[in-house]
């Protein structure tokens, strides 16, 4: 067996098989080995910057850990240290919820650790990740690749500070496009308002109306309580946002954004249904039929009751959450039957958005509203609207008549 003798100083390498070598060295007076493939001369590469490294005051020890035990161990990292963890993907606000946790979990358990997840964390490549990217880009979508690169990044990058790797891979691999960002459905205002009506007797009309009213997310809308609203000063405001998790099944946290707390203008519609909406709870409450007059003033709904709650079981609850892709799923339906087949839920939001963008108001009070980057949402306004582009055609047509000849 061959041995490529060295000065105690200098390490030494012992063959092990074809292209296989044991490298062994000294950092510290502790003594290391490590394992290699390559060539002889890649092998002495290899060992002169591990020696390097420990001069330099950054060597990394070696060690086997896998990459999938690495995720199992950061997941649990970030149960553990909750909202103020550092190191996730959302290092702007420093939270992480449990949502989000676990859509991290489910992109590197089904994308990630089947194909790298054998590998041990000192030995992946940049290369590999590539090859994961492009195999990945033939039946994911490029939106989906992306958050894997972001998330990947960020575990690994959790690696280099907990001192089990030297260099995150994700960092030298070729970042994978973003792609066209689907832009949605946008209706125009009879659209919108045939869609309104078409639910009007369905248990998902005031939900509808306040999406397309307000421009609220799904999630923060099922998350509204009474008290949420201000009669007198016309307002609803947002604080919450419904959760949903396998593991703890429904609860709320803070909005998406530090922006999504905010406080909404409605119109007397709006206020005249939500009115209507928080008698019926009212008259169930009391146990009184909608035939009956009376007096519903002493009647008190419980302090966190919900606008609209579940209303499935026979022990109704005023506080118990929707299932939020049972309302999804219905609201698809639905829409299906009245005539808009690719219709989701979140276009209303965009189409909120894109109307009142269109009829002039400035992206900031629209931005504030939604509880958006105005940034942002001037990207997603710009692939969702043409009378944009139409209305710049018609000034520059005014500005051009008489000296074009037109």
């Amino acid at each position: 067996m061959a041995h490529d003798k060295r000065d105690h100083g200098d390490g030494g390498i012992d063959e092990r098989g074809k292209d296989r070598w044991r490298l062994r060295y000294r950092v510290g007076g502790k003594r290391f080995t490590k394992t290699f493939r390559g060539s002889i001369g890649d092998a002495r590469k290899e060992l002169r910057r591990l020696l390097k490294s420990g001069e330099d005051n950054q060597h990394v020890a070696p060690s086997r850990i896998t990459l999938a035990e690495w995720v199992r161990q950061w997941i649990a990292l970030l149960e553990r240290r909750g909202p103020d963890s550092e190191d996730t993907p959302r290092r702007k606000r420093g939270l992480v919820n449990a949502r989000t946790l676990e859509r991290y979990e489910e992109l590197l358990r089904l994308h990630a650790v089947p194909t790298l997840g054998a590998r041990p964390l000192q030995q992946i490549r940049p290369t590999e990740i590539d090859t994961l990217y492009t195999t990945l880009e033939q039946r994911l979508s490029p939106r989906t690749v992306h958050h894997l690169h972001v998330v990947l990044g960020a575990c690994l990058n959790a690696a280099v500070r907990k001192e089990l790797i030297i260099h995150n891979p994700v960092a030298r691999a070729e970042a994978p496009s973003l792609g066209d960002s689907d832009a949605g459905t946008v209706l125009d205002q009879e659209q919108l308002a045939a869609l309104v009506q078409g639910f009007r007797n369905s248990t998902l009309f005031p939900i509808v109306s306040v999406a397309a009213f307000t421009g609220a997310r799904r999630n923060e809308i099922l998350a509204l309580r009474w008290s949420d609203l201000d009669i007198s000063n016309k307002t609803l405001t947002i604080r919450r946002a419904l959760e949903q998790t396998k593991k703890h099944g429904r609860g709320t946290k803070e909005p998406k954004t530090a922006r999504g707390t905010r406080i909404i203008a409605i119109d007397d519609g709006l206020i005249a249904l939500l009115v209507q909406v928080h008698e019926k709870h009212l008259r169930i409450k009391a146990g009184v039929p909608e035939s009956d007059t009376v007096d519903l003033s002493l009647v008190r709904l419980p302090p966190d009751a919900l606008m609209f709650p579940s209303p499935a079981g026979d022990d109704f609850s005023f506080t118990r959450f929707r299932n939020p892709y049972a309302v999804t799923k219905e609201f698809g339906r639905k829409a299906r039957g009245l005539g808009f087949p690719k219709l989701r839920f979140h276009d209303l939001r965009g189409t909120h958005e894109t109307l009142l963008l269109d009829a002039g108001v400035p992206v900031h009070v629209v931005a504030a509203r939604c509880g958006h980057d105005p940034a942002v949402l001037l990207r997603s306004y710009a692939k969702r609207t043409k009378k944009a582009d139409m209305s710049a055609a018609a000034v520059i047509g005014a500005l051009s008549k008489g000296v074009l000849g037109g």
